[in-house]
């Protein structure tokens, strides 16, 4: 069991200073560390995996605010749209319909954000910035699109790291003028979090800073 007293402050300290939101990514983590660190006030924390997810938000407090960080599948969104705080990974089209079609169902709004594909690596998800320009949001009427997000290339060039927040935080800005709901950017993880703050990011994923490495 792990759980980093310290670096939790100094992360929250951080992020209160910046009106940043820190969801704790707690994918593969014991019940009993998310509850040390939700005895230490976090409330949102972040999941990759349905079942898991699912299990947790079952066994643990009802006000934690659960995120869903992961490559969603659409056949899997039935299972956490009852509870689901926000989803963070919509890259396509088909999955965005099942989310507004399972939202309705249960008479919720739900929130999500919309990934955009800035690494330049191909194992990563997302839109374009072409597809996101031409996205018809009036059509999910049960969803409450507010903001995009991102993963940066994983590597050790601080440079492009940096140019492909900067995109992503100019294309937020860019469709802030035509949508005023998109008011939320996150980018950032245990890596490159306060490059991301810096370009503009007001959400943070960040899990082996406050839990230690996984396993």
């Amino acid at each position: 069991m792990a759980f980093y007293t310290d670096n939790y402050q100094k992360l929250k300290k951080e992020c209160e200073a910046g009106n940043v939101t820190l969801v704790a990514v707690s994918k593969i983590r014991t019940e009993a560390d998310i509850m040390q660190a939700y005895n230490c006030g976090q409330v949102d924390f972040g999941e990759n995996y349905v079942q898991e997810l699912v299990s947790k938000a079952e066994n643990l407090p009802k006000d934690i605010r659960w995120h869903f960080i992961g490559h969603l599948q659409r056949n899997k969104v039935k299972y956490i749209a009852p509870f689901i705080y926000m989803v963070h990974g919509i890259d396509n089209e088909k999955l965005l319909s099942e989310l507004n079609k399972q939202a309705l169902k249960l008479k919720r709004t739900i929130s999500c954000l919309l990934q955009v594909h800035i690494a330049q690596e191909e194992t990563k998800f997302g839109f374009s910035k072409e597809e996101i320009h031409s996205l018809d949001l009036s059509h999910y009427p049960s969803l409450n699109i507010c903001g995009l997000m991102g993963m940066a290339t994983f590597t050790d060039d601080v440079n492009r790291v940096k140019n492909e927040f900067h995109f992503l935080s100019e294309l937020n800005k860019n469709l802030q003028h035509k949508n005023s709901a998109f008011t939320v950017l996150s980018m950032g993880m245990s890596g490159d979090y306060s490059i991301a703050m810096e370009e503009g990011s007001n959400m943070i994923r960040v899990g082996s800073l406050i839990f230690g490495e996984r396993k």
